[in-house]
Formats: structure tokens, C-alpha cells, sequence
């Protein structure tokens, strides 16, 4: 009898974990912690969420291996308020970055893979985020805490085939 309770409850813990992975997955932007989506009405949307490469400052454009890219800095905070989102508590990180790559040849969009970006401030110190894919793009949320350059170097990896590119981004 009490293997028979065990494998229920397990069964019941299991469906529960299932939908919780659906429904963070759904959220988009708004799932990440800190963040809470607000009178989103008007904003633009893609794949249930932000069309983020609309949004931010474009900083790199061009060649990362054998794809083409786009790179957008987006201030989180000034989106945010913006947007009607309000921030829950503190938020670790004062930027996303975003960044899109398209097939040279065929123009298709590349939608999985992984990758890291590294950042070094105008201190010269040294930060290193991972890249998720969400919504069309590859992302990673970094901290910017104070004016002036910072150069990010992006490695890419999908499909077998392996990019990076370098560029650099002035915070006022």
C-alpha cells in the first residue's frame, strides 16, 4: 500500500513540475525574475513576447562565423518603466543583450544553440554571461554599472558550426 501512495504522489509532483517548465517557458521577458509585466497594450510582440531587436541601441552589425548578426544593448530599467513594468525587488543585472543571427546564404534564423558573452568594463575587470535562446534571439542580461566602454566578445556555437565577434559600447 505504501508504494502505491509513493508512485501517486510522485506521479502528482511530476505533472505539477511539467506545467510549471510550460508555463515559465510561456512567460517570455516577464518570467525572469525581478520583472512583472504590466499594461503591455500596444507594445510589440513576436513568439509571445517583446520583439527585443526593436528595442535598445543597435551596436554591432556584421559577420559572427558563418552568420550574420545584429547586436542590441536594451537598458532594462528605462524599458521597463517605459513598458509599464515595474521591478520586483532588486534586479542583479542592468542590461540585456541581445542578438539575432541569420543563415549568410538562406537568410533563415538561427533559433538554438548556446553561447557566452564576455564583458569587460572600463575597469578592465571582466564579467562572463551565458546566452539563452528566447524569442527569435540569443540572450544574456549583464551588468553595466557605470559610464563609459565596455567591449563585449560573443562566442556562438550551433549546428555544428562555431562564431564569435567583438565590439565595443559606450554607457553614458
Amino acid at each position: 500500500m505504501r508504494t502505491k501512495h509513493f508512485m501517486m504522489w510522485m506521479a502528482v509532483l511530476s505533472f505539477l513540475t511539467l506545467t510549471s517548465f510550460a508555463q515559465a517557458d510561456d512567460k517570455g521577458h516577464g518570467g525572469m525574475p525581478g520583472m512583472k509585466m504590466e499594461g503591455n497594450e500596444g507594445m510589440p510582440m513576436k513568439s509571445g513576447g517583446h520583439d527585443m531587436m526593436k528595442m535598445g541601441d543597435k551596436v554591432f552589425s556584421g559577420k559572427i562565423g558563418p552568420w550574420e548578426g545584429t547586436a542590441r544593448i536594451i537598458d532594462m530599467k528605462s524599458h521597463m518603466e517605459a513598458s509599464g513594468m515595474k521591478t520586483m525587488g532588486a534586479m542583479p543585472n542592468s542590461h540585456h543583450i541581445a542578438l539575432e543571427l541569420s543563415d549568410a546564404k538562406s537568410k533563415a534564423h538561427v533559433t538554438e544553440g548556446k553561447g557566452t558573452v564576455t564583458v569587460t568594463g572600463p575597469d578592465k575587470k571582466e564579467t562572463k554571461a551565458e546566452f539563452m535562446v528566447m524569442q527569435g534571439h540569443f540572450g544574456a542580461d549583464v551588468n553595466l554599472p557605470a559610464p563609459g566602454k565596455y567591449t563585449f566578445k560573443t562566442e556562438i556555437e550551433s549546428g555544428g558550426k562555431k562564431g564569435s565577434a567583438t565590439f565595443s559600447y559606450t554607457l553614458k
